[in-house]
């Protein structure tokens, strides 16, 4: 193949990619079937992710490698990832992926609706986050794998029907239990993309707050520039990063001295303050009351 074709072959790809993200993000928020609702995050279409952060999620995030090297770790594991490779981050594990080419990636984040989903359904989910396995090899030819790749837009085959998508969407996520459980294996519009960004970033910064969350460590997460990420902030929801991040802070820091009785130290290191004295500080700035006297006050 000459290099005008590669070059043209990678347009037509990215295209492909931009219009899947964009039908899926779209599409696909609330998946709802006879079991279960689920709640969709975001899916992503990536063809060249990079190294992230060490990070955590409150939910689900589940990834299928179409292409490339890597690793995924999780706690003190270390998983080499190469094209087929399925794995699964689940809630409240810290994880990270490093590639030094980068991946060509599909991945889904995602949560059960527990109060609208049946037992079987809630069990099987609860299963998958205390006992699921990490990764699965060799996937390429498994149902979950079909069901997902049937969602891509591909040129000269198009795309399924935009009634089927939801069928198909809610027949992957059921399947997840499955296919990482341990008893049983199974052999547009464009102008949206922002509040996506938005909504990970969010996602992200409230799921990791107790780490430092620098611009560039959430702007490489995301996979964009950190002048595109301040901007998205400061244009979006007219606060800038810093201001959001301090204000996640002392919301989460509030509903810890309300719904616990962790000391005021932990509940500081826990929301990502380097000391009691600024957490006291900040604290008071923000609520008018320093969060001693604001667990007395609000507990009464």
């Amino acid at each position: 193949m000459h290099n005008k074709d590669i070059f043209l072959e990678k347009v037509r790809l990215l295209y492909q990619y931009k219009e899947t993200y964009a039908m899926l993000n779209e599409a696909l928020t609330v998946i709802q079937g006879s079991q279960a609702v689920f709640k969709v995050h975001y899916w992503g279409v990536n063809p060249c992710l990079y190294d992230n952060q060490p990070h955590k999620h409150s939910f689900f995030e589940i990834c299928y490698i179409l292409d490339g090297d890597g690793l995924y770790s999780e706690e003190d594991m270390v998983y080499p990832l190469r094209a087929g490779t399925l794995f699964c981050s689940k809630p409240g594990i810290t994880h990270q992926i490093r590639t030094e080419k980068g991946l060509n990636i599909l991945y889904i984040a995602f949560e059960l609706d527990e109060t609208l989903c049946d037992d079987a359904m809630r069990e099987a989910f609860n299963g998958l986050a205390l006992h699921g396995d990490a990764v699965l090899y060799e996937a390429d030819d498994v149902p979950t794998v079909q069901l997902w790749r049937s969602l891509l837009i591909r040129e000269g085959h198009g795309s399924l029907p935009y009634t089927a998508i939801h069928s198909v969407a809610y027949a992957l996520l059921v399947s997840f239990p499955a296919i990482f459980g341990r008893q049983s294996k199974m052999p547009v519009i464009r102008h949206k993309s922002t509040h996506i960004l938005m909504r990970r970033a969010k996602l992200y910064i409230r799921d990791n707050l107790s780490q430092a969350l620098q611009l560039k460590d959430v702007a490489s997460y995301l996979s964009v520039s950190e002048r595109h990420l301040s901007r998205l902030f400061s244009e979006g929801i007219h606060e800038s990063f810093t201001n959001f991040i301090r204000s996640e802070r002392i919301r989460q820091a509030a509903h810890l001295l309300l719904s616990s009785d962790l000391p005021i130290k932990e509940i500081a290191e826990m929301t990502g303050f380097s000391s009691v004295h600024y957490f006291t500080r900040t604290f008071l700035l923000e609520k008018k009351v320093p969060p001693g006297r604001f667990r007395q006050k609000e507990k009464r």
